[in-house]
């Protein structure tokens, strides 16, 4: 009895405030006890800890902050695993999005690039003549010679065009505090451009070798390692690059305008039909105004490069660009030589980029559907 009332009347002599420290003091190692053990428990479970009445803010924050910390240990593995995914799903849809395109209009890219690289004026009748006599002189077949050198290239460059372009979203989004798609209209324009440079400079060499193949008989070059041997023999490793300038040129304002106007059109139809994924002749549609605006913007360029690229075997001199530019306008003047092939343009152009973003957008949605 005499201990109890001891105890009692020391307690009794505790000052307020010294009891009101303590008792914050308690709640504070509660509270860093819970997000401790929320460190510890599967993420699906992390409870969200809540500030008691009289809790400084510096202890709200530093338990959000634990709890923030042990999210982001728990899903870092889980997070490079999936990036790691979708690198390869976007390799993969890009690969097969570029051969099924380039496929479908190799007769007609193949004509284009005739007329490009020789004097003759162009005409629709004209192309059409010279797919006809092809398929007549040399069979049907013929229409897709140089078609093994461009699957060579465009497996490579579209998965690499594709795949850039997803992680320049996914970086720029970051960047800007957005997701991939809803990327403000310059940094869109951007991400567009930049994974079109990148996959054009890892894959040019094979560019120029499907251009030569394209314009000259079976007899000069029986296959593409012919080709690079044949050059590099004769006309030196350098050449192998002749012509890449104008193409990087080219391909900023293509690659630019092309993923812009897609991404763009696609966001758009979100905002008014209130339906997240477009039917697939929407996406068609879309891709063919994109492929479009892109050609066009970019084509006198790309007749330079062309021009460029088979000078050693057409009789045309190598120059710079400046110069190959200025023989093409007064030999032919402006619009009938650096637009020359235009209309055959706006044929395949729409077609082939149309397939090309269809055929990535589905089968990321089936390998998405496949890996949940």
């Amino acid at each position: 009895m005499v201990g109890q009332q001891a105890a009692n009347r020391s307690t009794a002599w505790i000052p307020p405030a010294a009891r009101a420290e303590s008792a914050r003091g308690g709640a504070v190692a509660v509270e860093v006890a819970a997000a401790a053990a929320a460190a510890t428990l599967p993420s699906r479970s992390l409870p969200t800890v809540l500030s008691r009445p009289g809790m400084g803010n510096g202890v709200k924050e530093g338990v959000v902050r634990l709890r923030e910390d042990a999210e982001s240990v728990l899903h870092s593995p889980v997070s490079s695993k999936s990036d790691h995914r979708q690198v390869l799903s976007s390799l993969l849809s890009g690969a097969l999005a570029g051969a099924l395109a380039k496929t479908a209009v190799a007769p007609l890219d193949r004509t284009k690039i005739i007329f490009q690289v020789s004097s003759k004026r162009f005409s629709a009748k004209e192309a059409f003549r010279l797919l006809y006599f092809t398929y007549l002189n040399e069979g049907f077949f013929s229409l897709w010679r140089g078609n093994s050198a461009t699957m060579v290239r465009v497996v490579p460059y579209a998965a690499i065009q594709f795949s850039a372009h997803e992680e320049y979203k996914r970086i720029l989004g970051r960047y800007y505090g957005f997701r991939g798609e809803a990327l403000p209209p310059w940094p869109r324009l951007l991400a567009g451009a930049l994974a079109g440079t990148t996959a054009a400079s890892l894959t040019y060499p094979l560019d120029l070798v499907r251009a030569r193949m394209a314009v000259t008989p079976k007899e000069m070059y029986s296959n593409i390692f012919h080709v690079f041997i044949r050059i590099s023999r004769e006309e030196g490793l350098k050449t192998l690059y002749h012509g890449f300038i104008p193409t990087v040129l080219g391909v900023i304002p293509y690659a630019g305008l092309s993923f812009f106007t897609y991404e763009t059109l696609k966001s758009l139809h979100r905002e008014y039909s209130g339906r997240l994924q477009p039917y697939p002749f929407e996406r068609m549609i879309f891709g063919a105004c994109a492929g479009l605006i892109g050609q066009s913007a970019s084509y006198p360029l790309d007749v330079v490069r062309r021009r460029m690229q088979t000078a050693g075997v057409t009789g045309h001199q190598r120059t710079s660009i400046v110069r190959t530019m200025r023989a093409i306008v007064r030999e032919e003047g402006v619009v009938r030589g650096l637009y020359k092939g235009l209309s055959m343009n706006w044929l395949k152009g729409p077609i082939a980029v149309g397939i090309s973003f269809t055929t990535f957008d589905l089968m990321q949605i089936l390998l998405r559907h496949l890996q949940s």
